[in-house]
C-alpha cells in the first residue's frame, strides 16, 4: 500500500516503514505527525482525491530535525567590482512512515 501526500509545497510518495526527508515540520524528535493532505491512496483498490481523499491520513514519526549541506550562492558582475558570497543550509525533517489510514 502506498500514498501520495502533500507537505512543504511538494508531493511525496510514501509506503509504510519508509524513511523520507521533507521540508521542516514543526515537531520534536520522537513525536508523531499526521498528514491529512493525501492525494492518492493506492494498493489493491486505488482512491484518487479531488483534490484530497476524504478520511485518509498518513502517520509518521519524527526521527531527526537537521539542516542540509551548505549551498554557496555567489553573485558576480564583471568589470563592476561587484561580488557577493553567501551560504545557505536548508532545514529538513527525517520521518519514518508508520501507518497509512484510508
Amino acid at each position: 500500500m502506498y500514498a501520495i501526500i502533500e507537505t512543504g509545497g511538494k508531493q511525496v510518495k510514501v509506503e509504510e516503514g519508509q524513511t523520507i526527508y521533507v521540508e521542516k515540520v514543526e515537531a520534536a524528535n520522537g513525536e508523531n505527525v499526521t498528514f491529512d493532505k493525501v492525494l492518492v491512496v493506492g494498493g489493491e483498490d486505488t482512491k484518487v482525491g479531488a483534490p484530497y481523499v476524504d478520511g485518509a491520513s498518513v502517520t509518521a514519526k519524527v526521527d531527526k530535525q537537521d539542516r542540509g549541506r551548505k549551498v554557496t550562492v555567489f553573485k558576480y558582475k564583471p568589470k563592476k567590482n561587484y561580488k557577493r558570497k553567501q551560504g545557505h543550509r536548508q532545514p529538513y525533517t527525517k520521518l519514518t512512515v508508520e501507518k497509512i489510514n484510508s
